[in-house]
Order: structure tokens, then sequence, then C-alpha cells
């Protein structure tokens, strides 16, 4: 029998519409968890690092798996540098179209996410990233992914990997999810 990390949705700027794929994996997962911010709009880096960890240790004793997307990414790579005690128990993350928050592209409001952290993650993670993302180029991308130390999956004109873009229920990035949540040796 396979041993599961726990899975912590966490959202991105504006929250997860009803049709974004992490809320339907919440609906058709009622075991996954997930991060309810207080400010979605004009997030404070503080903050949203503040609920993921209160929220990371609401699920329990076991490991946890995130699955961030968006400026969650961003979240999540703060969090590991502040937190360096996390391996414990964040076994692996998810990370969906990594916002690129120093471009001058990205949407104005968040505060204290730039610079984005480049230290190597220490748990495994996955970086998911589209040929088209207009909020982090593919160089970005692949840039985060080698400094955290993640494997890189790259999908070709996938916009922000969002309800946008056609993804809806995701089922490869589900299935993508259900792999690195696996425990044990990887």
């Amino acid at each position: 029998m396979k041993t599961l990390a726990s899975v912590l949705l966490v959202p991105g700027l504006f929250n997860s519409g009803p049709e974004h794929w992490q809320s339907l994996w919440r609906v058709k997962h009622p075991e996954y968890h997930r991060v309810q911010q207080e400010d979605w709009e004009t997030p404070r880096c503080e903050d949203w690092i503040r609920k993921l960890h209160a929220s990371i240790l609401s699920i329990g004793d076991g490991p946890v798996a995130l699955a961030g997307h968006s400026l969650a990414c961003a979240t999540i790579a703060h969090y590991a540098a502040r937190h360096a005690d996390c391996e414990g128990r964040v076994a692996a993350a998810f990370l969906v179209a990594p916002s690129d928050v120093e471009a001058p592209t990205y949407p104005p409001g968040s505060t204290g996410f730039n610079p984005m952290p480049l230290q190597k993650l220490p748990f495994r993670s996955v970086v998911v990233a589209s040929t088209d993302d207009p909020y982090v180029t593919l160089e970005r991308a692949e840039f985060f992914a080698r400094s955290w130390g993640s494997r890189l999956i790259k999908i070709a004109h996938a916009g922000h990997i969002n309800t946008a873009s056609g993804h809806g229920a995701w089922p490869e990035g589900e299935e993508w999810l259900e792999q690195l949540r696996e425990l044990g040796e990887h």
C-alpha cells in the first residue's frame, strides 16, 4: 500500500474560482485541504506566509504536499526560506505557473514578495510552466526551477494554467500531483 502526503492547495492572487483546477480538485477530493487567505486582492507576503504555516500545522502530524498556483509559488518559496524546519512537515511542492513577482508586467497590489527567493527548496518539488504564460517567461520559470532544485515540466501554449486557459479539472496535473505526494525514496 502506498503512503501519501496530505494535500494542501495554495491558491494565488485573487484566489481560484469555482472552475479552477484547485477548486475542482478540492470538490473531487474532500480530504484535500485549502489555504484561505484574509486578503486575495492586495496580499502581503508576511500575512500569506503566516497563513500558509498555520494551515500546514492544522493538518496534523503527517507530511504535507503543497499544490500552489501563481503567486502561491512565491509564497511557498518565501515560506521555505524562512522556515528551515519545514522539511519535517512539507514533503513536496507542486508549483504551477510561478508568477514572476519581479517582472514589470506583474499585477500591482502585492507587497513583500519581491525579490523571489532562489534557495534550493528543502523538499521535493515540481515546477509546471507554460511556454506562453503572461506572468512569467519560460526562461524565468526554468531559472526558478533550477534554483529551487525542482523538476521542470513544460506545457506548450497553456497560458497561466488556469480556467481562462482551459485548465478546468486538469487531470494531467492531478496525476503529476498524485505521483509527487507518494512518500518513500525519490
